[in-house]
């Protein structure tokens, strides 16, 4: 890919997904999708509540017909865009029943765990058998390094681990106008820049396809959202970016791109671990990002903070690689 591709290509799923939003919101209205806010949260985010969610269709959408109709244009469509096409629906589906039953039900319970935990493993399994059908390695390597351990026919454990764990992560981080919206379009077009390096155009073709789509997402979801992403879309979003970052061979790489959504996952893990061994919190809520917010900070000072974060950590591995 050259640069005027890769800027065109981020810019059609621009206004692919700017035009989809536009007229999905409505609808969205229309249909009395709103989201349920949990009463334990913040009790400054009780005014969002009847804000559209399920805003991940948008860039659901935008995503499945930019990479398709791209990768025809520049005959790309390969079997790893298949596999991280399956993936993005396949867990956005899951997500989309989780916030239906939400909001079919008016409280903020859907899915059980178990439910969206065996739903994540049957897709991560179907992409680990469609990778099968053609080379692939299953060795993990250490970032920057010629390092790596084959783990055989253990690799689809890792696999699943992987794509579940992730997905959740960045279904943890999504309680912030924007904030996930903007880590993720830098955690993509980040893996974008490897897959070049890689020189593996048709993966790169798709993360620039979900950055441009996550940027036209944002002109919805940053603060004051007029929509939320939800399930539907930060299940996919986890699952596909870990899915790319096993396509690039570059798995663990993600615990550095993707620093954002590993701490307010174990932010969460702190949480529960220090109350139910002392009785006592580490945290004044988690995800750490409502810590911050209940410590003063403003939700766009957190959002943008964060988002500053991302972007460091994105430039460290890239400068690393390109020097």
């Amino acid at each position: 890919m050259t640069l005027g591709t890769t800027v065109t290509t981020i810019a059609v799923a621009f206004f692919v997904s700017a035009i989809v939003g536009v007229i999905i919101i409505p609808l969205l209205r229309r249909l009395k999708f709103g989201q349920s806010i949990r009463e334990e949260g913040p009790q400054a985010h009780m005014k969002k509540a009847g804000t559209p969610t399920m805003g991940g269709l948008i860039f659901l959408i935008s995503i499945t017909i930019s990479t398709l109709a791209l990768s025809y244009i520049n005959d790309s469509l390969t079997t790893h865009t298949i596999v991280l096409l399956i993936v993005l629906l396949g867990f956005g589906f899951i997500g989309f029943l989780d916030d239906f039953i939400i909001i079919i039900a008016k409280r903020n319970l859907g899915l059980t765990s178990l439910q969206k935990l065996i739903g994540q493993i049957v897709i991560a399994i179907v992409a680990f058998f469609l990778l099968k059908l053609g080379p692939f390695e299953t060795t993990v390597t250490i970032p920057f390094t010629t390092i790596g351990l084959d783990l055989g026919v253990f690799y689809v454990a890792f696999l699943i681990f992987w794509l579940v764990g992730f997905s959740n992560a960045v279904n943890l981080t999504d309680g912030l106008d924007g904030l996930v919206g903007g880590t993720s379009t830098i955690a993509f077009a980040t893996f974008g820049v490897f897959a070049l390096v890689y020189e593996q155009n048709d993966i790169a073709l798709f993360a620039f396809v979900v950055a441009g789509a996550m940027l036209g997402f944002l002109l919805f979801n940053i603060k004051p959202a007029k929509v939320f992403m939800g399930d539907t879309g930060s299940l996919a979003l986890g699952g596909v970016l870990a899915m790319m970052s096993v396509l690039i061979k570059q798995e663990l790489l993600l615990l550095v791109i993707g620093i954002v959504f590993v701490v307010e996952t174990l932010s969460v893990i702190i949480q529960v671990i220090s109350f139910k061994l002392t009785g006592k919190r580490v945290f004044k809520m988690s995800p750490i990002h409502h810590h911050f917010e209940l410590s003063g900070w403003s939700e766009w000072k957190v959002v943008v903070v964060f988002w500053g974060v991302a972007l460091l950590a994105a430039l460290v591995p890239v400068f690393l690689e390109v020097m």
